[in-house]
């Protein structure tokens, strides 16, 4: 079960940093799921099962992105970004909440063997 957890903004590029170094550039490939929440446009599956390259926040245009293999899923002015980790650190889901309220849900999901441990 997954521990969630806000995430401060002074955090966010550290942290996606971190994840990406951990669980995203090894040989287990890991998919994302991500879903658009909106109260105008009703919910919307952006992409299924696309390979994570990596997870980033770029402070100086306040940006977040996910790098799929195939598209990058960006994320303009986050204002709120929340993790739900696995103990050993994984997020298995991310969710954003944009200046104008959307909310993106990125799920994430190791579809590889998981080692021992």
């Amino acid at each position: 079960m997954a521990t969630v957890r806000q995430l401060p903004a002074t955090e966010w590029h550290e942290y996606f940093d971190e994840r990406t170094k951990q669980f995203f550039r090894d040989l287990n490939p890991e998919a994302a799921y991500v879903e658009l929440i909106s109260r105008e446009l009703g919910d919307q599956v952006i992409t299924d099962r696309a390979r994570v390259i990596g997870l980033t926040y770029d402070p100086k245009d306040n940006l977040f992105e996910v790098a799929l293999e195939g598209l990058d899923h960006l994320v303009y002015r986050p204002q709120e970004i929340a993790v739900g980790e696995r103990e050993d650190g994984f997020p298995e889901f991310i969710e954003v909440t944009r200046d104008d309220g959307t909310r993106e849900i990125i799920r994430l999901r190791s579809v590889g063997v998981t080692p021992a441990g």
